[in-house]
């Protein structure tokens, strides 16, 4: 029993004594690493760490005014493939070889852009030059396509084993698409580049964020990435623009400016009160025909702005006790010389206006009227004229958001850099020899809509963090008045007096919806070292005035440039869109609601619809879906008549070689039909036809251009 116990004692001494040894030498070999080795080690640990790695916020968002989001940034991958990587290299590329043919099945299958047989080649390919860095598809994907990637085979086995390569890169969505596109702005492919234009750029500090830091290291063959610091995410941007008002703004510029077959084109609404943009359009014609934002035009492009201008100097007359606005000019058939030169009327070849009041030569937009109120009150002193015009600040440049804003160019005789002829002031008096950029006209005219208080257009309402508010931005006063009270209320009636007046060049402007007030303009802009007249006439047409006129709530501003398709004029082209434009928005504040209309319950079909004219076999289905019991007619063009609470149709007669009658009819019938006869059509405003320039029966030929008026 002794010798047992002798025995087990003996072998747990061992054991303990063996157990002792190897501490020891565990100990001993610690001791070595830290003090013999120990630089070594430390440099191997270097290799597989890397440290201060850039760790990249999320750039903020920019919204618009009531929240909806307008760019985003959104994470997109380049894909690739390590082919050196020890998995696919070992047993002489066993997993390789088993896996490369039903890869490429997948990648073919997903994408689409070859052939599996192709992908299969690039692999073998890449394979045999060991590429460490194979771009497996040539564009980037989402991160929906990445997961679908990663399941695929070789490659759901992982990064170490598979060599599959992401990297990930931020593009920047505008989920509204061509809404405020310009003004929102671009980045760069290079996001770190930040912002190219627009907000994205007058704001890219804000948007960009600060970056955090990260440490790199290898652990058990698989890197691992620990953030040290981390990073900040941009501010997001609310920005004033309203949707709804860019939506409608764009769409009538844009279907005008097809129309008219425009080179380019401006819409800019402001809000009256606050000076908030709420929407601004900046199109150009790109040679396929369509129209897209190439630049910021509206706030950019110094260009002469025409008869707009002569509102500014009808205030300047007035302010300065000049003249009065019942005073009479002396145009005769429309021509006058100043300083040896002719300056026409535009009805010159129509007499001209003979003798008009004040008044009269701004609603009736006359040049001679105007230019020789200005000469009469300047003539000997023209930088009086000039000094009162840069009293109301009109050589001022604003401080705007938007990057390549120009200020206006109003040059003073004394200027020397620039000669001063005798017929500067004439000219200038009529919107000529000055460089004005279309916000610059609409901020002024929105001093007359807000009582002569000259306030700051601007983009952004605040700056943003986590959708709490951290700077806001708030109106700004330029000047408390640009003019007298008197002077003011004089120019704002007179504003209205284009539209309605007997002699109102902006008759097709008045809305039975809404009340406008406003100044048409057409000008002929020169072409540089060209001049006015080389190689053709090149117009720009224009509207800026306020609605509703006794009570304004917005200022807007229309300009198209170089249409080549109808007679140019202001009120016609530019005014149309105008008018679409305020009717549209004045539509949108409205609080009138079905169940409040009252219904005439004394007339026959108390629910009688109004009904366009057109093409028969639409019209007809429509009356028989609602069972209205109107008797359809046999003919392929129709027309309604309404009488005394019933309606009844007849029939439109149409020939191959004459006109038919277009009234009542909506634009993609009239277009339809005309184009069926082989005719060019021009048309300006929107819903029914209201007027053609041409007689319903008169003979056309193959080719000739109609013009139709819709409201």
């Amino acid at each position: 029993m002794a010798g047992k116990r002798d025995s087990i004692v003996l072998r747990f001494g061992i054991v303990y004594f063996g157990i002792v040894l190897l501490f020891v030498a565990v100990l001993i070999r610690i001791i070595y690493l830290q003090t013999a080795e120990k630089d070594e080690w430390l440099a191997v640990a270097a290799k597989t760490k890397k440290t201060d790695i850039s760790v990249k916020p999320n750039r903020g968002n920019i919204f618009a005014c009531d929240g909806r989001l307008m760019a985003s940034s959104i994470p997109s991958y380049y894909i690739y493939m390590d082919t050196r990587v020890e998995a696919l290299r070992k047993d002489e590329g066993k997993l390789f070889k088993e896996k490369v043919d039903s890869l490429s099945n997948s990648m073919a299958a997903y994408f689409g852009d070859r052939k599996a047989i192709e992908y299969k080649s690039m692999f073998k390919k890449a394979y045999r030059e060991k590429k460490g860095e194979l771009r497996i598809y040539p564009k980037r994907i989402t991160y929906e396509q990445l997961k679908a990637v990663k399941k695929m085979p070789l490659f759901w086995l992982g990064r170490n084993k598979s060599g599959l390569i992401t990297k990930e890169m931020l593009r920047r969505e505008k989920p509204f698409g061509s809404l405020a596109s310009r003004t929102i702005g671009d980045i760069y492919a290079d996001e770190t580049k930040g912002g190219k234009n627009g907000l994205e750029l007058f704001f890219n500090r804000e948007l960009l964020g600060s970056p955090g830091v990260s440490v790199r290291q290898k652990v058990a063959n698989r890197f691992e990435e620990t953030v040290t610091v981390e990073p900040i995410n941009g501010l997001d941007i609310l920005a004033t623009i309203d949707l709804n008002m860019q939506d409608i703004a764009e769409k009538a510029l844009v279907d005008s400016m097809r129309s008219f077959n425009a080179g380019s084109g401006y819409a800019i609404v402001m809000e009256v009160k606050t000076g908030e943009v709420k929407a601004i359009v900046n199109m150009y014609q790109n040679p396929d025909g369509t129209f897209t934002e190439n630049k910021n035009g509206a706030v950019s492009d110094q260009v002469e702005p025409g008869s707009t201008f002569k509102i500014f100097s009808l205030i300047a007359l007035l302010d300065e006790d000049k003249a009065k606005i019942t005073d009479v000019m002396h145009t005769g058939y429309g021509v006058h010389q100043f300083a040896g030169r002719d300056m026409n009327d535009h009805n010159a070849k129509k007499g001209g206006f003979q003798d008009i009041t004040l008044a009269e030569a701004i609603h009736g937009s006359s040049n001679v009227g105007i230019s020789i109120a200005v000469v009469n009150a300047w003539g000997n002193n023209p930088e009086g004229y000039v000094e009162k015009l840069y009293k109301m600040g009109m050589n001022e440049k604003f401080d705007l958001e938007i990057p390549g804003n120009s200020g206006p160019i109003i040059r003073h005789p004394k200027d020397k850099a620039h000669y001063w002829s005798a017929t500067k002031l004439p000219w200038m008096s009529i919107g000529y020899e000055s460089q004005i950029p279309p916000i610059y006209t609409l901020a002024y005219y929105n001093a007359i809509a807000n009582k002569g208080k000259l306030i700051r257009p601007f983009f952004v309402k605040a700056i943003m963090r986590n959708g709490v508010k951290i700077k806001e931005f708030q109106t700004e006063t330029i000047r408390e008045q640009i003019c007298r009270p008197s002077t003011r209320q004089i120019v704002h009636e007179t504003l209205i007096g284009v539209l309605e007046a007997t002699r109102g060049t902006a008759k097709n402007v008045r809305s039975k919806f809404v009340r406008i007030a406003g100044k048409t303009g057409t000008a002929l802009i020169s072409k540089g070292a060209a001049g006015y007249k080389a190689g053709g006439k090149n117009y720009q047409l224009s509207f800026c005035g306020y609605f509703p006129a006794d009570d304004p709530l917005y200022t807007c501003i229309v300009v198209i440039r170089d249409p080549k398709h109808g007679y140019p004029s202001g009120g016609l082209m530019a005014g149309s869109v105008f008018k679409s434009i305020a009717e549209e928005i004045m539509s949108l504040k409205s609080n009138l609601k079905p169940e409040n209309l009252k219904l005439d319950t004394t007339k026959i079909y108390p629910y009688m619809p109004e009904i366009k004219s057109g093409y028969a076999k639409a019209v007809n289905s429509v009356l028989s879906g609602v069972q209205l019991g109107i008797p359809s007619v046999n003919a392929n063009w129709i027309k309604s008549e309404a009488n005394d609470g019933t309606m009844k149709i007849k029939p439109i007669k149409v020939y191959s070689n004459r006109l038919p009658d277009l009234h009542g009819m909506g634009a993609k019938d009239a277009l339809f039909l005309l184009g069926q006869m082989g005719l060019r059509v021009q048309v300006s405003g929107r819903g029914k036809v209201t007027a053609q320039n041409i007689s319903a029966g008169s003979a056309v030929k193959k080719g000739q251009m109609i013009q139709i008026t819709l409201d």
